[in-house]
């Protein structure tokens, strides 16, 4: 197989599909209360469009895609695209970042289409907590969906939290001790201020290290090594637990140098880094009947565009105009 490696000898084999720039939550470190205006219908690639990247990118060694939005979960027609990622010459890892308000419908059809797991964005477990967060009153929906996704064999199931200081960074503890009853991996994100305008500020980032902290005031962590397609979690247990804990030190201890990853926006902006505002314009050439051949090469060299690292903690860093929804996380 074909092996995409960027100038700094990093193996590119994780391709992040936004299939939606639309959400059905309002969260406060993500959009404002009215919502971003979207891209627009005719903006967005088609799900042939889309399949032709993936199709090409799996060609080139791709081995693991995963959807997001927006919320992926709003759009569509996406079980068929699902259905037809599944069929592709070797068929590349599924996956589905959600925010789980529609999955206990969805969760049964999504595993029958072809995708093999869901990783869920939660930030709170409290009711009160998660409407001021989300600005949506639905916690029972998420946690409904949680369980349905289990059901459904859509697993190892993900939950995503993302710790803020003075918002719900008390609730770690919390978190943690769902992996003694479930099988689920808990994973904790730093807060990371990727646009401006948000109502969280960038002082409030929670700290890698003070996460570790708060886990180990639960009990005594355990490392996992890590297995499969290498992520950015740092994955730990706790002594008779079922599931497991991780923490992603997105900023402090940034993981550029393990980084796999390209992400395709739904306008079809190809980000050869999250924190980047570099682009390069796959709509525009999918439109103008370029050759796969051609769409391939422009996939070769956007993988050599990717930078050694991000420079989020440097003091000349400016956060993009594009939104965390619009970016695809």
């Amino acid at each position: 197989m074909v092996s995409l490696r960027d100038s700094f000898s990093r193996k590119i084999d994780y391709l992040r599909i936004s299939i939606t720039d639309r959400c059905n939550l309002r969260c406060r470190y993500c959009m404002p209360e009215a919502g971003v205006p979207s891209v627009g219908h005719q903006s967005v690639l088609s799900y042939e469009e889309l399949l032709r990247v993936a199709r090409i990118a799996v060609e080139l060694g791709v081995r693991k895609i995963r959807l997001t939005g927006g919320e992926p979960l709003v759009r569509k027609g996406l079980l068929d695209f699902i259905a037809a990622l599944a069929k592709l010459d070797k068929p590349p890892e599924l996956t589905l970042t959600t925010n789980g308000l529609l999955l206990a419908d969805q969760a049964q059809a999504l595993k029958e289409a072809g995708l093999s797991r869901v990783n869920v964005s939660l930030d709170s477990l409290k009711p009160e907590r998660f409407s001021e967060i989300t600005r949506r009153d639905q916690l029972p929906q998420v946690l409904k969906g949680l369980e349905a996704a289990e059901a459904a064999g859509l697993t190892p199931l993900k939950i995503n939290m993302v710790p803020i200081a003075g918002v719900n960074a008390d609730e770690i503890a919390d978190f943690a001790r769902l992996t003694y009853a479930h099988p689920w991996q808990v994973r904790f994100i730093e807060f990371m201020p990727v646009s401006s305008g948000l109502e969280y500020r960038p002082e409030q980032r929670y700290p890698a290290a003070q996460i570790q902290a708060d886990l180990e005031q639960v009990a005594p962590l355990q490392p996992i090594p890590r297995q499969g397609i290498l992520g950015p979690a740092k994955i730990y247990q706790f002594s008779g637990a079922k599931g497991s804990v991780g923490v992603i030190p997105a900023v402090s201890e940034h993981f550029c140098g393990d980084c796999n990853r390209l992400r395709l926006t739904a306008d079809g902006q190809l980000r050869p880094c999250l924190f980047s505002v570099e682009e390069i314009d796959l709509r525009e050439l999918l439109r103008s009947g370029v050759a796969d051949e051609a769409l391939a090469e422009v996939l070769v060299r956007s993988v050599k565009a990717k930078p050694e690292r991000h420079c989020i903690q440097e003091a000349d860093f400016q956060p993009g105009k594009r939104p965390m929804q619009g970016i695809g996380g």
